[in-house]
Protein backbone atom coordinates (compact mmCIF):
# COMPACT_ATOMS: atom_id res chain seq x y z
CA UNK A 1 0.00 0.00 0.00
CA UNK A 2 2.85 2.36 0.88
CA UNK A 3 4.45 1.69 -2.48
CA UNK A 4 1.14 2.46 -4.21
CA UNK A 5 0.76 5.77 -2.36
CA UNK A 6 4.34 6.70 -3.15
CA UNK A 7 3.76 5.98 -6.84
CA UNK A 8 0.63 8.14 -6.89
CA UNK A 9 2.47 11.02 -5.23
CA UNK A 10 5.30 10.76 -7.77
CA UNK A 11 2.79 10.90 -10.63
CA UNK A 12 1.00 13.92 -9.12
CA UNK A 13 4.22 15.85 -8.66
CA UNK A 14 5.41 14.87 -12.13
CA UNK A 15 2.19 16.19 -13.72
CA UNK A 16 2.35 19.40 -11.66
CA UNK A 17 5.96 19.96 -12.65
CA UNK A 18 5.27 19.35 -16.35
CA UNK A 19 2.44 21.89 -16.29
CA UNK A 20 4.52 24.58 -14.57
CA UNK A 21 4.84 27.63 -16.78
CA UNK A 22 8.26 28.73 -17.95
CA UNK A 23 7.14 32.35 -18.12
CA UNK A 24 5.30 35.03 -16.17
CA UNK A 25 2.26 36.82 -17.57
CA UNK A 26 1.41 40.51 -17.23
CA UNK A 27 -1.48 42.64 -18.49
CA UNK A 28 -0.15 45.85 -20.03
CA UNK A 29 -2.07 48.93 -21.13
CA UNK A 30 -0.18 50.87 -23.80
CA UNK A 31 -2.75 53.58 -24.51
CA UNK A 32 -6.49 54.23 -24.29
CA UNK A 33 -6.82 52.09 -27.42
CA UNK A 34 -4.43 49.23 -26.74
CA UNK A 35 -4.36 46.58 -24.00
CA UNK A 36 -2.36 43.39 -24.26
CA UNK A 37 -0.59 40.46 -22.65
CA UNK A 38 3.15 40.38 -22.01
CA UNK A 39 4.82 37.01 -21.51
CA UNK A 40 8.29 37.07 -19.94
CA UNK A 41 10.63 34.04 -19.76
CA UNK A 42 11.44 33.03 -16.19
CA UNK A 43 15.21 33.02 -16.73
CA UNK A 44 17.16 36.10 -15.74
CA UNK A 45 18.66 36.77 -19.15
CA UNK A 46 17.79 39.90 -21.11
CA UNK A 47 15.67 38.36 -23.86
CA UNK A 48 14.45 39.55 -27.21
CA UNK A 49 10.82 40.68 -27.49
CA UNK A 50 8.38 39.66 -30.23
CA UNK A 51 5.43 42.01 -30.75
CA UNK A 52 2.57 40.15 -32.43
CA UNK A 53 0.07 42.07 -34.60
CA UNK A 54 -3.26 40.44 -35.47
CA UNK A 55 -4.92 40.15 -38.88
CA UNK A 56 -8.03 41.72 -40.39
CA UNK A 57 -11.42 42.08 -38.76
CA UNK A 58 -12.19 42.42 -35.04
CA UNK A 59 -9.39 40.03 -34.05
CA UNK A 60 -8.32 39.93 -30.42
CA UNK A 61 -4.88 39.36 -28.92
CA UNK A 62 -5.35 35.58 -29.02
CA UNK A 63 -6.20 35.47 -32.72
CA UNK A 64 -9.93 34.99 -32.17
CA UNK A 65 -13.14 36.65 -33.33
CA UNK A 66 -16.69 36.31 -31.99
CA UNK A 67 -17.51 33.00 -33.64
CA UNK A 68 -14.01 31.78 -34.44
CA UNK A 69 -11.81 30.57 -31.59
CA UNK A 70 -8.51 28.91 -32.43
CA UNK A 71 -6.11 30.78 -30.09
CA UNK A 72 -3.53 30.91 -32.90
CA UNK A 73 -1.74 34.04 -31.67
CA UNK A 74 -1.90 32.97 -28.02
CA UNK A 75 -0.29 29.64 -28.89
CA UNK A 76 2.35 31.37 -30.98
CA UNK A 77 3.17 33.75 -28.13
CA UNK A 78 3.39 30.97 -25.55
CA UNK A 79 5.56 28.79 -27.77
CA UNK A 80 7.95 31.66 -28.41
CA UNK A 81 8.20 32.52 -24.73
CA UNK A 82 8.74 28.88 -23.83
CA UNK A 83 11.72 29.13 -26.19
CA UNK A 84 13.15 32.10 -24.28
CA UNK A 85 11.67 34.96 -26.35
CA UNK A 86 9.40 37.45 -24.57
CA UNK A 87 6.16 38.23 -26.39
CA UNK A 88 3.50 40.92 -26.40
CA UNK A 89 0.18 40.51 -28.17
CA UNK A 90 -2.69 42.96 -28.07
CA UNK A 91 -6.34 43.45 -28.98
CA UNK A 92 -6.91 45.62 -32.03
CA UNK A 93 -8.52 48.91 -31.07
CA UNK A 94 -11.79 47.89 -32.76
CA UNK A 95 -12.07 44.92 -30.35
CA UNK A 96 -11.96 47.20 -27.34
CA UNK A 97 -14.47 49.57 -28.93
CA UNK A 98 -16.89 46.73 -29.70
CA UNK A 99 -16.73 45.60 -26.07
CA UNK A 100 -17.45 49.15 -24.95
CA UNK A 101 -20.27 49.51 -27.48
CA UNK A 102 -18.68 52.57 -29.04
CA UNK A 103 -17.08 51.80 -32.43
CA UNK A 104 -15.39 54.72 -34.18
CA UNK A 105 -16.93 54.90 -37.66
CA UNK A 106 -14.09 57.15 -38.81
CA UNK A 107 -11.42 54.55 -38.00
CA UNK A 108 -8.67 54.32 -40.61
CA UNK A 109 -6.05 51.75 -41.55
CA UNK A 110 -3.39 54.23 -40.45
CA UNK A 111 -4.83 54.05 -36.91
CA UNK A 112 -3.71 50.41 -36.75
CA UNK A 113 -0.23 51.45 -37.91
CA UNK A 114 -0.04 54.19 -35.29
CA UNK A 115 -1.15 51.73 -32.59
CA UNK A 116 1.66 49.37 -33.60
CA UNK A 117 4.17 52.23 -33.49
CA UNK A 118 2.94 53.16 -30.00
CA UNK A 119 3.52 49.57 -28.84
CA UNK A 120 7.02 49.49 -30.33
CA UNK A 121 7.96 52.85 -28.81
CA UNK A 122 6.57 51.82 -25.41
CA UNK A 123 8.89 48.84 -25.17
CA UNK A 124 11.82 50.59 -26.87
CA UNK A 125 11.77 53.33 -24.23
CA UNK A 126 11.84 50.76 -21.43
CA UNK A 127 15.16 49.35 -22.67
CA UNK A 128 14.22 46.03 -21.04
CA UNK A 129 14.83 43.78 -24.05
CA UNK A 130 17.96 42.97 -26.02
CA UNK A 131 16.14 43.32 -29.34
CA UNK A 132 12.62 44.01 -30.61
CA UNK A 133 11.01 42.03 -33.42
CA UNK A 134 7.61 42.57 -35.00
CA UNK A 135 5.46 39.67 -36.18
CA UNK A 136 2.55 40.69 -38.40
CA UNK A 137 -0.15 38.20 -39.37
CA UNK A 138 -2.29 38.69 -42.51
CA UNK A 139 -3.41 42.36 -42.48
CA UNK A 140 -1.01 42.76 -39.57
CA UNK A 141 1.84 42.00 -41.97
CA UNK A 142 1.42 45.32 -43.78
CA UNK A 143 0.68 47.11 -40.49
CA UNK A 144 3.87 45.66 -39.05
CA UNK A 145 5.97 46.58 -42.09
CA UNK A 146 4.86 50.19 -41.93
CA UNK A 147 5.48 50.35 -38.18
CA UNK A 148 8.90 48.67 -38.36
CA UNK A 149 10.82 51.37 -40.20
CA UNK A 150 12.23 52.61 -36.86
CA UNK A 151 13.11 51.12 -33.45
CA UNK A 152 12.84 47.51 -34.66
CA UNK A 153 15.59 44.90 -35.10
CA UNK A 154 13.71 42.51 -37.39
CA UNK A 155 10.36 41.87 -39.05
CA UNK A 156 8.41 38.65 -39.65
CA UNK A 157 5.50 38.43 -42.10
CA UNK A 158 3.04 35.58 -41.53
CA UNK A 159 0.54 35.04 -44.36
CA UNK A 160 0.99 38.61 -45.55
CA UNK A 161 -0.25 39.79 -48.94
CA UNK A 162 2.26 40.87 -51.55
CA UNK A 163 -0.33 42.65 -53.69
CA UNK A 164 -2.23 45.82 -52.94
CA UNK A 165 -5.33 44.91 -50.92
CA UNK A 166 -7.57 46.09 -53.76
CA UNK A 167 -5.99 43.57 -56.13
CA UNK A 168 -6.25 40.86 -53.47
CA UNK A 169 -9.99 41.52 -53.13
CA UNK A 170 -10.51 41.35 -56.89
CA UNK A 171 -8.64 38.03 -57.04
CA UNK A 172 -10.65 36.57 -54.16
CA UNK A 173 -14.00 37.69 -55.60
CA UNK A 174 -13.06 36.39 -59.05
CA UNK A 175 -12.07 33.00 -57.63
CA UNK A 176 -15.41 32.68 -55.82
CA UNK A 177 -17.65 34.18 -58.53
CA UNK A 178 -15.91 35.04 -61.83
CA UNK A 179 -18.81 37.20 -63.06
CA UNK A 180 -18.51 39.42 -60.00
CA UNK A 181 -14.78 39.87 -60.51
CA UNK A 182 -15.26 42.55 -63.16
CA UNK A 183 -17.68 44.46 -60.91
CA UNK A 184 -15.20 44.27 -58.05
CA UNK A 185 -12.46 45.62 -60.30
CA UNK A 186 -14.60 48.67 -61.20
CA UNK A 187 -15.12 49.48 -57.52
CA UNK A 188 -11.46 48.99 -56.64
CA UNK A 189 -10.39 51.26 -59.51
CA UNK A 190 -12.60 54.05 -58.12
CA UNK A 191 -11.42 53.56 -54.55
CA UNK A 192 -7.79 53.72 -55.63
CA UNK A 193 -8.58 57.12 -57.13
CA UNK A 194 -10.05 58.25 -53.82
CA UNK A 195 -13.64 58.11 -55.04
CA UNK A 196 -16.49 56.48 -53.11
CA UNK A 197 -19.23 54.65 -55.00
CA UNK A 198 -22.57 52.90 -54.53
CA UNK A 199 -22.45 51.33 -57.99
CA UNK A 200 -21.90 47.67 -57.15
CA UNK A 201 -24.04 44.50 -56.98
CA UNK A 202 -25.86 43.57 -53.78
CA UNK A 203 -23.64 40.50 -53.54
CA UNK A 204 -20.64 42.77 -52.88
CA UNK A 205 -22.20 44.89 -50.13
CA UNK A 206 -20.26 43.12 -47.37
CA UNK A 207 -16.99 43.85 -49.20
CA UNK A 208 -17.61 47.41 -50.38
CA UNK A 209 -20.10 48.85 -47.90
CA UNK A 210 -20.06 52.65 -48.23
CA UNK A 211 -19.27 53.05 -44.52
CA UNK A 212 -15.97 51.17 -44.84
CA UNK A 213 -14.86 52.63 -48.17
CA UNK A 214 -12.77 55.43 -46.57
CA UNK A 215 -10.95 52.77 -44.53
CA UNK A 216 -10.39 50.70 -47.69
CA UNK A 217 -9.10 53.73 -49.60
CA UNK A 218 -6.61 54.43 -46.84
CA UNK A 219 -5.49 50.78 -46.89
CA UNK A 220 -5.15 50.79 -50.69
CA UNK A 221 -2.61 53.62 -50.54
CA UNK A 222 0.03 51.05 -49.64
CA UNK A 223 1.68 48.43 -51.81
CA UNK A 224 3.30 45.76 -49.60
CA UNK A 225 6.12 45.10 -52.07
CA UNK A 226 7.14 48.77 -52.00
CA UNK A 227 6.97 48.91 -48.21
CA UNK A 228 8.97 45.72 -47.60
CA UNK A 229 11.60 46.92 -50.07
CA UNK A 230 12.19 49.93 -47.83
CA UNK A 231 12.97 47.84 -44.73
CA UNK A 232 16.68 47.80 -43.91
CA UNK A 233 16.39 45.19 -41.17
CA UNK A 234 16.40 41.35 -41.29
CA UNK A 235 13.09 40.04 -42.68
CA UNK A 236 11.48 36.59 -42.53
CA UNK A 237 8.52 35.82 -44.79
CA UNK A 238 6.38 32.77 -43.95
CA UNK A 239 3.40 31.21 -45.67
CA UNK A 240 1.69 27.83 -45.63
CA UNK A 241 0.72 25.68 -48.60
CA UNK A 242 -2.77 25.10 -47.15
CA UNK A 243 -3.60 28.79 -46.62
CA UNK A 244 -7.10 29.36 -48.05
CA UNK A 245 -6.84 33.15 -47.79
CA UNK A 246 -3.30 34.07 -48.78
CA UNK A 247 -1.46 31.91 -51.31
CA UNK A 248 2.25 31.22 -51.17
CA UNK A 249 2.55 33.31 -54.35
CA UNK A 250 1.94 36.38 -52.19
CA UNK A 251 4.92 35.45 -50.02
CA UNK A 252 7.05 35.02 -53.13
CA UNK A 253 6.09 38.53 -54.29
CA UNK A 254 7.33 39.92 -50.96
CA UNK A 255 10.55 37.94 -51.27
CA UNK A 256 11.16 39.27 -54.80
CA UNK A 257 10.72 42.81 -53.48
CA UNK A 258 13.27 42.27 -50.70
CA UNK A 259 16.03 40.00 -51.94
CA UNK A 260 17.76 39.83 -48.56
CA UNK A 261 14.63 38.50 -46.86
CA UNK A 262 14.36 34.84 -45.85
CA UNK A 263 11.42 32.91 -47.31
CA UNK A 264 9.89 29.94 -45.52
CA UNK A 265 7.04 27.99 -47.15
CA UNK A 266 5.58 25.48 -44.67
CA UNK A 267 3.99 22.38 -46.11
CA UNK A 268 0.33 21.82 -45.08
CA UNK A 269 0.16 24.88 -42.77
CA UNK A 270 -3.04 26.93 -43.06
CA UNK A 271 -3.86 30.58 -42.37
CA UNK A 272 -4.11 30.11 -38.59
CA UNK A 273 -0.84 28.14 -38.35
CA UNK A 274 -2.41 24.67 -38.14
CA UNK A 275 -1.25 21.57 -40.01
CA UNK A 276 -4.00 20.37 -42.34
CA UNK A 277 -3.69 16.99 -44.01
CA UNK A 278 -7.29 16.78 -45.24
CA UNK A 279 -9.50 18.82 -47.58
CA UNK A 280 -10.82 22.40 -47.55
CA UNK A 281 -13.66 21.39 -45.22
CA UNK A 282 -11.23 20.27 -42.54
CA UNK A 283 -9.25 23.43 -43.19
CA UNK A 284 -12.26 25.71 -42.68
CA UNK A 285 -13.45 23.85 -39.57
CA UNK A 286 -10.03 24.18 -37.97
CA UNK A 287 -10.50 27.96 -37.63
CA UNK A 288 -12.81 27.17 -34.72
CA UNK A 289 -10.89 24.27 -33.19
CA UNK A 290 -8.84 25.62 -30.31
CA UNK A 291 -7.65 22.15 -29.28
CA UNK A 292 -5.26 21.92 -32.24
CA UNK A 293 -1.56 22.68 -31.84
CA UNK A 294 0.12 25.15 -34.17
CA UNK A 295 2.91 24.19 -36.55
CA UNK A 296 6.17 23.35 -34.79
CA UNK A 297 8.03 24.24 -38.00
CA UNK A 298 6.58 27.75 -37.79
CA UNK A 299 7.74 28.20 -34.20
CA UNK A 300 11.17 26.75 -34.92
CA UNK A 301 11.62 29.02 -37.95
CA UNK A 302 10.79 32.16 -35.96
CA UNK A 303 12.93 31.18 -32.98
CA UNK A 304 15.90 30.43 -35.24
CA UNK A 305 15.44 33.73 -37.08
CA UNK A 306 15.28 35.78 -33.88
CA UNK A 307 18.15 33.94 -32.20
Amino acid sequence: MKHYIALVLILIFSVSFSQEKTFTEEEVSISKFIDGTLLIPNDDQKSALAIIIAGSGPTDRNGNQNFLKNNSLKKLAENLTNSGIASFRYDKRVVKQIRQGNVDKDMMFDDFVNDAKDVINYFKEKETYSKIYVIGHSQGSLVGMLASKENVDGFISLAGAGQNIGDVIVDQVTNMAPKLGEEAQKVVDKLKKGETTTDYPQALVSVFNVDIQPFMMNWMQYNPTEVINELKIPVLIVNGTKDLQVSEDEAKLLKEANEKAQLQIIENMNHVFLEIKGDDLENSKSYNEAFREISTELVDSIVEFIN
